[in-house]
């Protein structure tokens, strides 16, 4: 059995979070393997203590201390399997860089992620979220993940429809204390179609004909993209997107289409899918600011740190943007970080 990672104590969390809110952790440690990960989790049982686990910080908002242990999993590799033809399998460690997982992936000519980049995070938190940009969703190309189940003790593989994903959703968030995710793989091809029907990108590449691009042309798009609309969290702390774009049935969208002509909706399977950020910008938070924390100037459903907010800061900011939004459509918007730590 490997050594014991060190647990540190009263460590501060404000450099591992993008919002850069402060807290501090009661213990600390960082696992580099599935061995260690099982060892931190079974200190932490043996002391009766919560457990949080963290990957890049980027989807979750500290309300305050979190007087349990917090494992930061930096279980790191890359390698690819089962090559076949135009077809392969890459396979992250769970502490891997997500969007830096994209670029290789590109350049080496595979297909699938590409418009998933620059995504904040690492590879072991994307399944948790399903994180999608573009057209795109994790769920259409991940093959499984292998996950140490809390429950046994013992490392599981999950393949994709044992994951329950949905929108922003999984197995992984409905059931947040079980699985720790250590590894994903991903089906990726050379030979698959370039996703390119999102309305940003079309225009971004404009006559661009698909047989002249590569998933590096269309990753340098998604970054250009997201660059000109997104703060970088390392220059304005943020954590993304907020809030969930909502769904709604058809006849209430019918409804609020004969009230607001201009409202943003994307059809789905079942009912309308609106743009959170159009219903906020009508509400008039896009740009606003107060002393510590605010709304992004080009895009509403970026909440940002600029004046070391806290947590609380950023919560009563998003209840108001809520209320809001809520008072006016009639709509309720879901957040999509995590809230952790505070009191109790």
């Amino acid at each position: 059995m490997s050594p014991q990672p060190e647990i540190r104590e009263n460590v501060e969390l404000e450099a591992l979070n993008t919002l850069h809110v402060p807290a501090r952790a009661r213990f600390y440690v960082e696992v580099r393997s599935a061995g260690e990960l099982a060892q931190s989790l079974g200190w932490a049982a043996t002391e009766g203590l919560n457990v949080l686990i963290l990957g890049g910080g980027s989807n979750l908002v500290f309300a305050g201390d979190f007087m349990g242990l917090v494992v930061r999993l930096a279980i790191r590799g890359r390698r690819w399997e089962h090559i076949d033809g135009h077809n392969a399998t890459l396979v992250l460690g769970a502490g891997e860089n997500w969007h830096e997982a994209v670029l290789y992936a590109a350049r080496a000519g595979y297909r699938g992620i590409e418009n998933l980049a620059l995504i904040p995070g690492t590879a072991g938190a994307a399944p948790v979220q399903n994180i999608g940009a573009y057209g795109v969703e994790l769920c259409d190309c991940l093959e499984s993940v292998t996950a140490l189940d809390r429950t046994t003790g013992e490392l599981v593989v999950l393949e994709n429809e044992q994951c329950r994903f949905a929108y922003r959703d999984s197995v992984f968030k409905q059931t947040p204390d079980r699985y720790v995710i250590t590894e994903i793989r991903l089906g990726l091809s050379r030979s698959r179609p370039l996703m390119l029907g999102y309305r940003d990108l079309q225009e971004y590449l404009g006559d661009t004909q698909e047989s002249s691009l590569d998933p590096l042309d269309v990753a340098e798009a998604v970054m250009a993209i997201r660059r000109r609309k997104l703060p970088d969290p390392d220059k304005v702390p943020n954590a993304g997107s907020f809030f969930k774009n909502p769904v709604v049935d058809g006849a209430t969208f019918e409804s609020l289409k004969a009230r607001f002509p201009d409202i943003v909706a994307y059809p789905q399977e079942q009912g309308v899918k609106l743009a959170a950020a159009w219903l906020i910008d009508q509400c008039g938070w896009k740009g606003f600011r107060n002393e510590r924390v605010g709304v992004h100037n080009r895009q509403a459903l970026v909440l940002i740190n600029h004046s070391c907010g806290s947590g609380s800061d950023i919560l009563t900011l998003a209840e108001r943007i809520r209320g809001s939004v809520t008072a006016r459509f009639g709509v309720s918007l879901e957040m999509e970080p995590g809230i952790v730590g505070g009191p109790g």
